[in-house]
């Protein structure tokens, strides 16, 4: 009888040891894939001057684009391209979608500039990051996601118009650099990406 219940207590704590470390296993983050854009260990600095990592967007997709502020017709013309596309989900699709616009002009793209080019654009604030990296990050952030720009020597930049869709993990699964009117494929790449599980609240 004593062997018995000693073989109960191990057995029961044998149950615990498991279902304890399986539990803490099952919670920790899945490794990212290889190919994400958020194995990239940069800072940013938001509209409102909070610091975030690209990493902060995950379990979200994400719509990604490079601008600068100050930009006179391009960079607007990126913006109303996005927010046309997004017009085009549903609302609970679109509640789930995250936009980030990264600052190739971190100098001038101070978190006050930011704030006031993201009020001008009426954009979700929920939803939508205007942000800007260190000076040292902006060419590696590019080079990620496969944007060209060139200084000019007015200040301007001359850049690539490219806008990019990351699937809940940060891998590149869209692009596109068609502005003024959704492209129809890349839309569809965002609801095929937005219907699968796995979004965070």
């Amino acid at each position: 009888m004593n062997k018995l219940f000693k073989a109960g207590l191990n057995l029961a704590a044998l149950s615990l040891f498991l279902f304890v470390h399986g539990t803490a296993h099952a919670s920790s983050p899945a490794e990212l894939p290889a190919t994400s854009v958020y194995n990239l260990e940069v800072t940013l600095e938001d509209q409102a001057g909070t610091k975030i990592g690209l990493d902060d967007y995950r379990g979200h997709p994400v719509i990604v684009t490079m601008f600068y502020a100050s930009c006179p017709h391009v960079c607007p013309m990126l913006v109303s391209t996005i927010k046309l596309t997004e017009s085009k989900l549903s609302d609970d699709n679109r509640s789930d979608l995250r936009v980030l616009t990264i600052s190739i002009d971190p100098e001038r793209d101070t978190p006050a500039m930011l704030s006031e080019t993201f009020a001008r654009h009426t954009v979700d604030k929920n939803r939508w990051t205007m942000a800007r990296p260190d000076a040292g990050d902006v060419r590696a952030i590019a080079g990620v996601f496969g944007i060209k720009y060139k200084q000019l020597p007015d200040g301007e930049f001359n850049h690539s118009t490219r806008i990019i869709l990351l699937d809940r993990d940060g891998v590149q699964v869209a692009k596109t650099e068609q502005l003024g009117r959704p492209d129809e494929k890349f839309l569809q790449a965002i609801n095929a990406v937005l219907s699968q599980p796995g979004g965070t609240p």
